[in-house]
């Protein structure tokens, strides 16, 4: 797999910014490390503290941001971790499939982005990588992602 290094420079700024992050408690170390690297590009952007909402498992999550995005408007974007490892049964395709699709109608229906890095894997060193303490940690990417896709929304409002 190609991996790019990502380099939060010139992130773009998005005072007071609202945003919640929702992440599966599987694999919960590798979300967390994803997690601090993301929260350190917020905050460079100006960001408001995220709350942070720990679920049973990636499937649970799309009707949580759903709920989230419901209760408090003022939420700008959800950004979204978690992990989804390949087994040997059907399971994971399923996992995967209804989240995808599941955060996909949350975001329309809602007009939210959703910045999402649940990553689907076949093997645990693919999650190593993407969370590991350098430049290619994908919270980093999600970061960056939410402070682009808000600063934009803020330039160009409904």
């Amino acid at each position: 797999m190609a991996q790019i290094e990502y380099l939060p420079h010139n992130v773009p700024s998005a005072p007071g910014a609202k945003v919640a992050i929702v992440f599966s408690k599987w694999y919960r170390e590798y979300s967390l490390s994803m997690i601090n690297k993301c929260q350190e590009v917020l905050r460079s952007a100006g960001f408001s503290k995220a709350e942070l909402h720990e679920l049973p498992g990636c499937l649970e999550i799309p009707l949580s941001v759903r709920r989230l995005l419901k209760r408090d408007p003022s939420l700008e974007a959800v950004i979204v971790f978690g992990v989804i490892l390949k087994g040997d049964t059907y399971h994971f395709d399923v996992v995967k499939d209804l989240c995808m699709s599941g955060l996909e109608r949350v975001s329309f229906e809602l007009d939210t982005p959703i910045i999402n890095e649940i990553l689907p894997v076949d093997s645990i060193n693919d999650v190593i990588i993407r969370a590991g303490d350098d430049n290619r940690n994908k919270g980093i990417e999600a970061g960056l992602a939410a402070a682009e896709i808000i600063a934009w929304r803020r330039k160009y409002p409904l």
